[in-house]
């Protein structure tokens, strides 16, 4: 029986690791070290801390300042950089906000909800907007998923990528609403007759764009959302006779008849003036329509599904889905969709952890395919690879994250360009999901990272960050003693990997790899790395131990087994 009932004891540090690793963008040794003495209530503690401020806004090079945030800053091409250039900044800035993210859930919630609601630089070619998604998602990271669902609906990028800003009353489109149904809330079931999708009908779709109707683009960002004060679209009015009300001009007022999906709902704007809807009673219809749609049993379950898939595996059994699913639907439905009052439950529970059974086949430890996301934060916190700061030396910075950024998409992530409405394919796509980072061009680039980290490889390619392998060996308090072959070689594999390799795996990287030593006396064979690692400290030349290091790194890192998470 899968269990959500909490585990007992301090984590320790296979399950302090792993807990890590799905909650934040890859752990230090040193936060694996402190969160493996902590019980799994004391770690969510800690991962649900939301005392750092939020990271500063990106800056353009050109002026040294922020185009974003106030919203009164210069637009783009008003002194600044044009879109290009500033959306390049923006994926450099998020790609290093998430290298550097505090260990806490923060900013791993903020990159589901992406994934989840996606955006398309090349649909919606406003910097602005996406750099206020992205801010409104970590605004909501630890607050209502549904009081965040309300404002995407009329949110500036949202409503240039799907087409709601040409919803009008006279002039429908149904595009967002449609994916709204499928892709972001109550999902589609199966087609059960004609426009009926089990959890929604055609019928709906039209009702909801109706709802949907009248909200236009701010392209000034200065129309402020005045529940978290970012840049929002607006609702196309003027003013009433009485010189104090706002009309909806664009937005329906007929009622809308739901199907029997949702109880057969009724609505319509409650305040109706001059023949127009007053803009709070578009905005009260707007907000009675998410009303219906989350507090269906459907919408919990398609959301919880969502969050599993993202936190724990992609496969849901059917035991999984009655004895997790069901309780976390629930428990969404019952805490106005807290993420993280779900997140609380499942991240200490047994199922997580794997001791709800003993069965191997559906463990969840290392089960999961990092994104490339995943595999380059992972490294860089790992080892330490210091980067230019992004407020002192943003020029560097932004030249560095380019070329991660590039290399995302070569590892099959293409950052904030993903090719459907329902997001990157390892979130969503069925039969696959994570799997689908896995393609032989992405792996082949996969197993490069360490090269290109070590700049073993594309060393023609001018950066400014690196691992030095020799040096994190020498300097990193994590070794007592840099000589010890056995003690080298197990803080490599158990931060590298998640899973425990097999004495055979283990011995062909330390003996064959490694050591280059196909012989039977094996105390001799590791006191070749000391012998090595003893000259490199008196003669101060690394040639050798370098060398040596670097192809173990490589090495570890061209495997099925530190793919996975």
């Amino acid at each position: 029986m899968a269990s959500l009932n909490e585990i007992t004891g301090v984590l320790g540090s296979v399950r302090a690791a792993h807990l890590l690793r799905r909650a934040t963008f890859g752990p230090t040794i040193a936060e694996i070290e402190q969160f493996s003495g902590l019980s799994a209530s004391q770690a969510l503690d800690l991962l649900l801390d939301d005392s750092a401020e939020d990271p500063l806004p990106p800056k353009d090079t050109a002026t040294g300042l922020s185009w974003v945030d106030p919203p009164d800053t210069p637009l783009a091409g008003s002194g600044n950089s044009e879109q290009d250039q500033l959306f390049a900044y923006f994926q450099a800035w998020h790609m290093d906000v998430m290298r550097q993210a505090q260990p806490t859930l923060k900013e791993r919630i903020t990159w589901f909800i992406h994934t989840h609601l996606p955006a398309r630089w090349t649909e919606i070619n406003q910097s602005e907007a996406i750099y206020y998604q992205n801010a409104l998602y970590r605004h909501y990271a630890y607050g209502s998923f549904k009081e965040l669902f309300k404002k995407i609906c009329v949110d500036n990028a949202m409503l240039r990528y799907l087409d709601g800003y040409s919803n009008k009353k006279n002039s429908p489109n149904e595009n967002f609403a449609r994916e709204m149904f499928e892709l972001y809330s109550i999902g589609k079931g199966p087609q059960v007759a004609e426009g009926d999708y089990s959890n929604y009908t055609e019928d709906d779709i039209k009702a909801a764009t109706r709802v949907l109707t009248g909200w236009e683009l701010d392209e000034t960002y200065t129309y402020l959302d005045p529940d978290t004060g970012l840049p929002t679209g607006k609702m196309k009015s003027h003013m009433a006779g009485d010189g104090t009300t706002d009309l909806a001009t664009e937005h329906d007022t007929e009622t809308k008849t739901f199907s029997s999906k949702f109880g057969g709902a009724v609505l319509q704007p409650a305040v109706i003036m001059e023949g127009f809807s007053t803009l709070e009673a578009a905005y009260d219809e707007l907000d009675e329509m998410i009303e219906m749609i989350f507090s269906q049993a459907e919408t919990g379950r398609f959301i919880a599904r969502k969050l599993y898939r993202f936190f724990v595996y992609h496969f849901i059994s059917d035991e999984a889905e009655t004895d997790i699913i069901e309780p976390l639907a629930q428990l969404l439905i019952n805490n106005d969709y807290s993420i993280i009052e779900l997140l609380k439950v499942l991240l200490k529970s047994e199922h997580f952890y794997d001791a709800d059974d003993a069965v191997k086949e559906n463990d969840n430890v290392g089960a999961l395919i990092k994104s490339p996301v995943d595999l380059f934060c992972g490294l860089s916190r790992l080892f330490d690879i210091q980067f230019p700061d992004r407020e002192t030396e943003t020029a560097d910075l932004y030249e560095d994250m380019a070329y991660v950024v590039d290399r995302l998409v070569d590892q099959g992530l293409n950052f904030y360009e993903p090719f459907e409405v329902a997001g990157y394919p390892a979130y969503h796509q069925i039969p696959g999901y994570n799997r689908n980072w896995i393609t032989t061009y992405a792996l082949a680039h996969r197993y490069q990272a360490g090269g290109i980290l070590m700049k073993t490889l594309d060393q023609a390619t001018e950066r400014s960050f690196g691992l030095d392998i020799v040096d994190w060996v020498d300097k990193t308090v994590h070794l007592s003693d840099p000589s010890d072959t056995a003690e080298l070689m197990d803080l490599l594999v158990n931060n590298l990997f998640a899973l425990e390799l097999t004495q055979e795996r283990y011995d062909y990287f330390l003996y064959t790899v490694f050591l280059d030593y196909t012989g039977t006396d094996l105390v001799y064979a590791r006191g070749l790395w000391t012998s090595e690692w003893n000259s490199y400290k008196s003669s101060d030349d690394d040639s050798v131990v370098r060398s040596l290091l670097e192809l173990l790194v490589t090495s570890l890192i061209e495997t099925p087994e530190f793919q996975l998470y």
